[in-house]
């Protein structure tokens, strides 16, 4: 098999990682550097970032692995992105930015999505224009639900900013922002299409709607053209290259979203692989041969980068950032000894050594947390019950509840959280006795154990649970550089690391605790409307 080395970059909520990997008998990261970035957040629900900030740190970041790797610029042979979905770019005819990009957790869009979406005599859920919802689900096989859905993200910039409205000659997602920046070439890949929910995903009729255009009154001059994951957008500049420290002409795929590739990356590339992903958000997703929607469990199918095959996903609002919230406001006392002594200075480190210290706190506590419950909804919830006012707690604190308890009780309520959008989704899928399990969260092991004890399934982990979404962007390289004739022949360069058994003795136990877990929502969900709306 050719050998290549190739560039890719994981664009997440809080930082870029990009990597150096080489292709040949196997999928080998040589290098990895992390350069964080911050959210901003408005009083009214708005949580944004900044388009310099992120080129910044990708061409940061590129230059460190270059450096060190000491690999020669001209032997890199192709690059792409892996990155958060439902971003909103505006940019100029220049390219660039006319405003901060809205992260896809600013939900500041209600009075959008209610004049186009939540009026009308007859409602379906209680909420949505039956008419409108049922044309754009049989276009679109979705329907942009939330206030947090690029589609109202553009409505709320034009209502509010109609100055800058004016200035905007493209609406992009995060990649595609960051691939003009490469190469001065717009495009948008399937999936990110699909998630504007303007874009016709039935089978032969692929392409911007230009009916649910009108509906929503989008000005579809300003959609870019959509690509596939394994087409080569442009290539990289001269000036951009400098930045790297990389050569200019390396062919820059189409890339795609954290979810589109990290399933590739988890090796999970056939019908009904299934797989558990735990970053700063959250999710489960399997691989369907059709589109499918579960309105009631908010859980849609999206195009992936696998040709004929979508991505049937649930997701959660924050799910590795309990975990950060944990290290922040629970644990940074011990924390911050444990590294001292450790002597960390890299990010990557810190966060290796935050989960070998979670893992030791963890598994000295004992299963079900004293009878606390946890629930990871910080910044609302998504599937199965959409509610942006909805919050974590803590349920059932005693005068004999300690602190290592607390932190035990994040991590099993986030499991929890992922069985119930595991269910919900098994509801039209068959049931997976196998899962992956794959994210930052999959580097401890006993967050892996108590994945397996809660949901009831053997767990796989991968060599490289963190890096799967940078995996998943080298496989795109790979096979559109044709080095791999398809996607299925990855699935042996990315074998099972190690597997985990449910354990019988804990089974009644987190059986009860999740039936409480659920209850926890229905029985609190008007309070947090109250306190929250």
């Amino acid at each position: 098999m050719a050998q290549a080395y190739v560039v890719t970059h994981d664009v997440g909520t809080t930082g870029n990682k990009s990597c150096i990997y080489r292709i040949g008998r196997r999928i080998e990261l040589v290098d990895s550097y992390l350069v964080e970035y911050p959210l901003y957040t408005t009083p009214d629900g708005g949580v944004e970032q900044k388009a310099d900030e992120w080129w910044a740190a990708v061409c940061s970041a590129t230059k460190t692995i270059m450096a060190r790797s000491k690999i020669r610029p001209a032997d890199i042979a192709a690059m792409t992105f892996c990155a958060q979905l439902q971003g909103s770019v505006f940019v100029n005819e220049s390219g660039k930015a006319v405003r901060n990009p809205m992260n896809y957790m600013d939900g500041r869009s209600t009075a959008q999505i209610d004049r186009y979406l939540n009026r009308g005599l007859v409602k379906i859920n209680g909420k949505w224009n039956a008419v409108t919802t049922l044309r754009s689900l049989m276009i679109t096989g979705g329907l942009a639900a939330t206030p947090k859905d690029p589609l109202w993200k553009y409505h709320w910039v034009k209502d509010n900013e109609p100055g800058l409205f004016k200035r905007a000659y493209k609406w992009l997602d995060v990649k595609d922002y960051l691939i003009l920046r490469c190469t001065g070439e717009y495009g948008m890949t399937q999936d990110s299409a699909h998630l504007t929910f303007l874009y016709d995903t039935r089978p032969g009729k692929l392409g911007w709607h230009r009916g649910l255009c009108n509906t929503f009154d989008v000005n579809m001059e300003l959609l870019p053209p959509v690509v596939k994951s394994t087409d080569v957008v442009g290539r990289l500049l001269p000036g951009p290259a400098r930045q790297m420290g990389l050569v200019e002409g390396i062919p820059v795929f189409g890339g795609g979203g954290d979810t589109s590739l990290t399933a590739i990356g988890a090796g999970c590339l056939d019908l009904y692989d299934t797989h558990v992903y735990v970053g700063t958000s959250g999710w489960v997703l399997s691989n369907v041969d059709k589109r499918m929607v579960d309105i009631g469990n908010f859980i849609a199918s999206i195009l992936g980068a696998i040709p004929g095959l979508y991505n049937y996903s649930a997701e959660q609002e924050t799910s590795g950032a309990c975990l950060k919230w944990v290290r922040d406001h629970l644990a940074l006392d011990e924390i911050g000894m444990y590294l001292k002594a450790k002597h960390v200075v890299e990010k990557t480190d810190e966060y290796n050594s935050l989960f070998d210290f979670l893992n030791a706190v963890i598994s000295k506590t004992a299963a079900g947390s004293g009878g606390v419950i946890f629930t990871p909804w910080l910044h609302g919830n998504r599937s199965p019950r959409e509610d942006p006012h909805a919050r974590g707690m803590f349920f059932n604190l005693g005068l004999d509840t300690g602190k290592r308890q607390m932190i035990r009780a994040v991590m099993e309520g986030m499991a929890y959280h992922k069985r119930w959008m595991l269910e919900a989704m098994e509801l039209k899928i068959p049931r997976r006795e196998r899962l992956r399990f794959v994210g930052g969260g999959a580097k401890s092991e006993i967050g892996c154990q108590i994945m397996a004890d809660i949901t009831g399934r053997v767990i796989e982990t991968v060599a490289d649970p963190q890096n799967v979404g940078t995996i998943g962007a080298t496989v795109v390289c790979a096979v559109g550089l044709g080095l791999f004739k398809s996607f299925a022949e990855a699935k042996s360069l990315i074998p099972v690391k190690k597997t985990y058994e449910p354990q019988k003795r804990n089974r009644g136990m987190y059986d009860r605790h999740f039936e409480i877990f659920k209850k926890l929502y229905d029985r609190n969900k008007k309070l947090f409307t109250v306190m929250n709306s």
